[in-house]
């Protein structure tokens, strides 16, 4: 293929991929009181969640495996993930819920194609992660969305960066019971989700399971703030360093979003901070420390590194307690943190933008590819 189409292909990925991020984060300002957006599609409100967690973040992954796998029916992944975000913005929401079913049916194969070549304990999680997205995207298929369905795509998400982290304590001495805990953990939290699964909603065996899942969620945390190589490399400068703050912050709102979800189990209306101390604390943060080796990495796209990139982590932090301050005190603040949560996030796009553009112009600083959190 000639320079210039693919050139054009990853521009017209890139915008399709964008596009539905800024849908999902849409929707949530409109399920978080902004009328304003009131010209988004109604499932871009209803199905928020989805369009970010199996959408957005299902195809950005499914771009990184393939990749990686160099395996050409590992691109089906990404593209019928994609495809599924479209519909539901459709309102084709059943149409919506196959493709992604599909998406992540062929990730899952990926994944599996890796384990049987090596199969290391980290190789293993991420197949894990990958069976997990699989059941939540079958129960959003047959028309059920619900905690047992959002605790499952969640888990995804958080089994893949912690796969990811695994793999780097590889690097540091480890206690001898350290994977074992490791091991209890994830245990811990597939136990939930097996629970959540025939669980009905109100009942003892859900409140079981959600007090489950959110004691792994926390277990989870610590263990990655005592193990992880982020402990080490915090004391280090530049990319490196950058790269460590956002890990261990990350990591004390996986910690507390634990607790608000053993909060929800206990009857607390803590559901804001439940889901966004995962989503945005938690994920978003692991989002922030590892794009600018990620992207490199998949589109051979160069990034100068610079102090700015902590202006969008900061502010991603600081309205997230605002807005966990419209959870508890200030009812008001709900809104406005969401609002500074997705412009923290735009904030952060733009500076990757920028980084690209240094980068371009010969910046004597390009992001090394090797560089390791």
């Amino acid at each position: 293929m000639h320079a210039m189409p693919k050139v054009a292909m990853k521009i017209a990925v890139a915008i399709a991929v964008v596009a539905l991020m800024l849908a999902g984060l849409g929707g949530g300002l409109q399920r978080a009181g902004s009328a304003e957006l009131a010209a988004l599609p109604g499932t871009a409100a209803a199905l928020h969640a989805w369009l970010m967690i199996s959408a957005f973040f299902g195809t950005v992954i499914g771009i990184e495996r393939a990749v990686a796998l160099k395996w050409g029916p590992a691109w089906g992944a990404p593209l019928a993930s994609a495809l599924g975000g479209w519909c539901l913005l459709a309102a084709q929401v059943q149409v919506g819920g196959w493709a992604l079913l599909l998406g992540s049916l062929l990730f899952a194969a990926g994944s599996a194609r890796v384990v049987l070549q090596q199969a290391v304990a980290h190789h293993v999680l991420l197949l894990v992660a990958a069976l997990c997205w699989v059941a939540a995207n079958l129960r959003f298929a047959l028309g059920t969305m619900d905690d047992a369905t959002l605790a499952m795509g969640l888990a995804y998400l958080v089994l893949t960066i912690a796969a990811e982290r695994l793999e780097m304590t590889r690097l540091m001495q480890r206690k001898p019971l350290a994977l074992a805990a490791f091991a209890g953990v994830v245990g811990l939290l597939l136990l939930a989700l097996v629970l959540l699964w025939g669980s009905a909603d109100g009942s003892r065996a859900h409140a079981l399971a959600i007090t489950a899942y959110g004691a792994a969620l926390s277990l989870l945390g610590a263990w990655l703030m005592a193990y992880d190589l982020a402990r080490r490399t915090i004391r280090t400068q530049g990319l490196t360093r950058y790269m460590a703050v956002c890990l261990l912050i990350g990591y004390a709102w996986l910690t507390f979003a634990g607790l608000a979800w053993i909060g929800l189990a206990l009857g607390q209306p803590w559901r804001d901070a439940a889901l966004h101390a995962l989503g945005l604390g938690f994920i978003i943060s692991m989002v922030m420390a590892h794009a600018p080796v990620i992207l490199p990495a998949v589109s051979r796209l160069k990034l100068a590194y610079t102090p700015l990139f902590y202006l969008p982590l900061a502010l991603l932090h600081a309205s997230l307690l605002w807005r966990l301050l419209g959870e508890f005190v200030l009812p008001g603040a709900r809104a406005q943190g969401a609002l500074l949560n997705a412009l923290a996030i735009v904030a952060f796009g733009l500076t990757i933008l920028r980084a690209a553009l240094l980068a371009r112009r010969g910046s004597p600083r390009p992001t090394p590819l090797h560089t390791h959190p």
